[in-house]
């Protein structure tokens, strides 16, 4: 798992796949977060807009990276 600083104290589910590059691109994004295949702190989300703060861990298909504050 690796940390990924974001600016701020938030950023939402769909912009946090994309900056972490477990993702190629926000429609994919899209699909994977509606599709279920997409768990934040180990609870499928399908919420492409959810909050995410510091601390918090979004996985798919196996990998994981986590909201670091900068």
């Amino acid at each position: 798992m690796r940390d990924v600083p974001i600016d701020g104290d938030m950023i939402r589910l769909g912009q946090f796949l994309k900056l972490a590059d477990l993702i190629d691109t926000g429609g994919e994004g899209k699909v994977l977060i509606a599709s279920g295949d997409v768990s934040v702190n180990g609870e499928v989300d399908t919420r492409r807009g959810r909050q995410l703060h510091p601390g918090d861990v979004v996985e798919v298909f196996g990998k994981q990276a986590r909201v670091a504050s900068t």
